[in-house]
């Protein structure tokens, strides 16, 4: 999970990464699913229960993906919708009634892929910062 992890996130530092997911794993308002063909871990969604105010939701609390991945080598064979398909399970399964999730301004790829699964766009913006 943590090998995965780097390869979303070069920057992120293994132990970081471990600690993160030991959490995640103990936690009952996150959840991660694997996806895994034969040996070989090749794909992650990490969700979590978000009760603070979620872009374009119309209640509270909503299942948010944190984060989705998918190895180059097996991006478009369905393993990104079949992750997301389980996520819908698991988050009706903790009585939600919508998913959420997000992505880079450009990305355009990340944003194809959640229109071709039912996602709408619900805003955009552009986040600042100024140091003080």
């Amino acid at each position: 999970m943590t090998l995965l992890t780097l390869e979303l996130w070069p920057e992120c530092a293994y132990d970081k990464g471990l600690t993160r997911w030991q959490t995640v794993m103990g936690a009952l308002d996150e959840t991660c699913f694997l996806a895994k063909i034969e040996i070989t871990y090749v794909g992650f969604i990490h969700l979590s229960i978000r009760t603070d105010y979620v872009e374009g939701a119309e209640s509270s609390p909503v299942c948010y993906v944190e984060a989705l991945y998918v190895k180059d080598t097996f991006r478009k064979s369905g393993i990104a919708r079949q992750l997301c398909n389980r996520a819908e399970v698991w988050a009706k399964s903790k009585n939600l009634t919508q998913i959420a999730s997000d992505t880079e301004i450009d990305n355009a790829a990340s944003i194809a892929f959640h229109n071709k699964i039912g996602f709408r766009e619900a805003n955009k913006i552009v986040c600042f910062i100024k140091g003080l």
